[in-house]
């Protein structure tokens, strides 16, 4: 299994073609979702300006990027490239990021998500994470889901915010 461990400052350059390559997957589904309508990849400033981030493997062969959302720990994106897809990476990153959060004091995750591709909604499910519904979404929620929506994202798919919460120690 690959190490999880904070992006290097000298890995944020190559975080966005692992984005470009881990977003081919979408290409893969039936139907497909044409990449091409998806916001292009973050940039290594981008990253750099990220709250916190965490990458599998040396070069990274995936990585999990949080920022906060009104409070609370809020996945902004997981990613992991094609060739190390199906292999238990995508899930030990979210785990390492629970964890990451629940010992930094965060009482939650949240996150925004496709509800219907089987790598999004459905896993993130499978991780613990349940949906919330809109009258129960923070401002700074709702503010994400807005930004998703004129990037174009709802054209794509029905999209979800989801939430676990994790258990602050004492």
């Amino acid at each position: 299994m690959f190490e999880i461990r904070p992006a290097a400052l000298s890995e944020f350059a190559l975080l966005p073609s692992i984005e470009a390559e881990a977003d081919t997957a979408f290409e893969a589904l039936d139907p497909p979702m044409s990449i091409a309508n998806f916001p292009p990849p973050g940039t290594a400033a981008d990253f750099a300006a990220a709250f916190h981030i965490m990458v599998a493997g040396r070069p990274p062969a995936g990585f999990v990027r949080l920022e906060i959302v009104d409070g609370l720990a809020h996945l902004e994106q997981l990613a992991v490239t094609p060739e190390y897809g199906r292999q238990g990476i995508g899930r030990s990153l979210v785990a390492a990021a629970k964890a990451w959060a629940q010992e930094a004091g965060f009482s939650a995750m949240t996150l925004c998500t496709f509800a219907d591709v089987p790598f999004n909604g459905p896993f993130y499910a499978s991780c613990g994470f349940t949906e919330i519904p809109a009258d129960h979404w923070t401002p700074g929620l709702a503010a994400a889901r807005e930004h998703e929506s004129q990037l174009g994202l709802d054209a794509l798919g029905r999209r979800i915010v989801m939430k676990i919460a994790l258990n602050v120690p004492e």
